[in-house]
């Protein structure tokens, strides 16, 4: 069996003096899509934020790509190949849509200016808009179209969807399935809804206080009201929604 992309083995993390993860260990292949799942609280940003180096790790030890990165800074895991879409999107305010994807492009992979833009037909249009003008849902897309710039290996989405009128959550969750379905990339989204993420992930890891208390295939919870019910609270989300095809 293949050497795992991501690994975290025993992780106890949280920040300053506060843990907010407990031994939790996890491992997403290459080209695996893993949806992680939570109530407000449980840890979810931690648990990415910790892979990403952003967050007070107390134990535990991590492996990306056959490397131990443990001790690793953000930026030297990042240059491995870890990329980030925090829930804040942090895009350049001050620049440009193509400024800010070309500030950060790491040439030599497969993802270009012009495949963010077929990605995206929105960011293109936009292409001379500071950051500073764009909607909500315009700055998530810039958000992703710049992790993608730096070709990553494993990408980290934190709430891709959060406050997003539906119409657009539906036209990212699209993008989405098409990084992770036609171009194999992997991937870690933390999402509030069930329904929305799991008919296009592989595998799905539930945390409850800091604690992995469920890890399986996605469409086996789609069929298990009662596991989502118990965990997420609401038995509904766990109903398909309608994706666009990738």
């Amino acid at each position: 069996m293949a050497d795992p992309l991501l690994r975290l083995d025993g992780i106890s993390a949280g920040h300053g003096a506060a843990l907010a993860i407990h031994e939790v260990s996890l491992e997403v292949a290459e080209g695996e899509a893993l949806a992680l799942l939570g109530r407000n609280g449980a840890g979810k940003t931690t648990l990415i934020a910790t892979a990403m180096g952003a967050a007070r790790l107390f134990r535990g030890r991590l492996w990306f790509a056959g490397q131990e990165i443990t001790r690793l800074p953000s930026e030297r895991r990042a240059a491995l190949g870890l990329g980030w879409v925090p829930q804040e999107r942090n895009v350049f305010r001050s620049l440009t849509v193509e400024e800010n994807l070309t500030a950060v492009a790491r040439p030599g992979g497969p993802w270009t200016l012009r495949r963010v833009y077929e990605l995206f037909p929105r960011l293109e249009e936009r292409r001379r808009t500071l950051g500073s003008a764009l909607s909500g849902g315009e700055q998530q897309m810039l958000a992703m179209g710049r992790a993608l710039m730096l070709n990553p290996r494993l990408l980290l989405l934190d709430e891709p969807l959060e406050g997003l009128a539906p119409v657009t959550a539906q036209g990212l969750l699209g993008a989405i399935q098409r990084m992770t379905r036609a171009e194999g990339m992997a991937a870690i989204i933390v999402e509030q809804h069930a329904r929305q993420i799991l008919p296009i992930t592989d595998r799905v890891a539930i945390l409850e206080r800091g604690r992995l208390v469920h890890l399986g295939a996605s469409e086996a919870l789609l069929r298990a009201p009662a596991i989502a019910e118990r965990y997420l609270g609401v038995a509904a989300a766990v109903v398909p929604a309608s994706v666009p095809p990738g």
